[in-house]
């Protein structure tokens, strides 16, 4: 059972997606971002969102990502932080947002 403890280690931040494009090498069907995160910088990440939504339709937005995972290298790609979404269904992903925009690198908490 995880504890309030292991929870504070992870580094949750709210950021802005600034751009997005489809990445056609993943093995899965996948969305490259480069999120900014304020402070923290912008960040790449690849995640899997092609069942709801296009690359070009996810600029602007704001997401949840935490921010202190290793980097993987995904197809040639470094993901360098892990973008938060709900999983209703096998291959599809809903994208945590706030529910009002807050500053890039907001912690979550």
């Amino acid at each position: 059972m995880a504890t309030i403890d292991t929870f504070k280690e992870l580094d949750i931040r709210v950021g802005t997606i600034v751009h997005a494009e489809f990445f056609a090498e993943a093995r899965k069907p996948a969305i490259k971002l480069k999120v900014d995160l304020g402070d923290v910088g912008v960040k790449a990440s690849s995640a899997q969102l092609t069942k709801r939504y296009e690359a070009a339709d996810l600029i602007g937005k704001q997401v949840l990502a935490v921010v202190n995972f290793p980097s993987m290298n995904i197809a040639g790609f470094t993901s360098e932080i892990l973008v938060l979404g709900a999983v209703p269904n096998k291959e599809d992903v809903v994208l945590i947002q706030p529910e009002v925009a807050v500053a890039n690198g907001t912690r979550v908490g």
